[in-house]
């Protein structure tokens, strides 16, 4: 018997990266899984998958950031579903850093993509949560939106995610709507295809800020985001979960020089 039997779930930015990586897990849990992504190929793929091992997907192509496109995504996976009590709101970019540097349309677009896409896919979705009176929402965040790391917009969109989910479940608590955010640390995800590309050896640099001595994988991501949609997590609303492998708890090379001992 699966965690997530007979429970139907959106997941946006299922093509690839923590959203496939959710995606293959809830399906292997018992869900019904509708996929949200502008990747058609992408999407569809990862529907095929679930389905080759006997799961149910159906993939709905949109730009998260435009409402018209969500509302017709969302409405169209619902009915295919029929029903629907899970929502993963997952998509994301992040461009630019410096404020300095970026322009104002690349300030908007990840705000865009980032937030923005949250409010219009858990608008579109909120009738059909309601109605299924026992349903949760998990917001993918990130330690950006926790601690000044630099990519001023995406950090600003992350930290505008938390305050969202926070909302959503006070708002929502009472009418049967769990609302939880996780907020990861590096993960290795296809959004790093350019930087790897450019320096391979990134994530072994960033490895060494991580007191377990590595980044993150999207399936560690998912398993958080499992708890948190099933009713294992039903006292669980308006937390912020924190999945970055201890990044946030201190600082391990702060901490070696105050010691007067070399950075490990």
């Amino acid at each position: 018997m699966g965690r997530l039997d007979g429970k139907r779930a959106l997941i946006t930015g299922g093509a690839s990266g923590i959203g496939r990586a959710t995606a293959l897990l809830f399906a292997a849990e018992g869900a019904g899984i509708g996929l949200i992504d502008r990747d058609a190929a992408g999407a569809r793929a990862v529907a095929a998958e679930i389905g080759a091992t006997g799961g149910t997907a159906h993939a709905a192509i949109a730009d998260v950031s435009r409402g018209g496109e969500v509302d017709r995504a969302v409405g169209d996976l619902v009915g295919a579903l029929g029903g629907l009590e899970i929502v993963v709101n997952n998509a994301a970019i992040s461009v630019g850093d410096d404020i300095a540097a970026i322009d104002e349309a690349t300030w908007d677009l990840n705000l865009a993509v980032v937030l923005k896409s949250q409010f219009l896919v858990t608008k579109a979705a909120l009738p059909a949560l309601l109605a299924s009176g026992n349903a949760a929402i998990v917001n993918i965040a990130s330690v950006n939106g926790l601690l000044g790391l630099g990519e001023e917009a995406y950090s600003a969109a992350k930290a505008g995610v938390i305050n969202l989910t926070q909302n959503l479940a006070v708002r929502y608590g009472g009418r049967g709507i769990r609302a939880n955010v996780i907020c990861p640390g590096t993960i290795r995800t296809p959004i790093w295809g350019e930087r790897v590309a450019r320096d391979p050896r990134v994530f072994d640099r960033l490895a060494a800020w991580y007191p377990i001595g590595r980044v993150g994988e999207p399936e560690e991501v998912a398993r958080v985001a499992l708890f948190l949609a099933s009713d294992e997590a039903s006292l669980v609303n308006g937390a912020v979960i924190v999945a970055d492998g201890g990044l946030t708890a201190g600082l391990r090379r702060m901490a070696s020089e105050l010691q007067g001992q070399p950075a490990e």
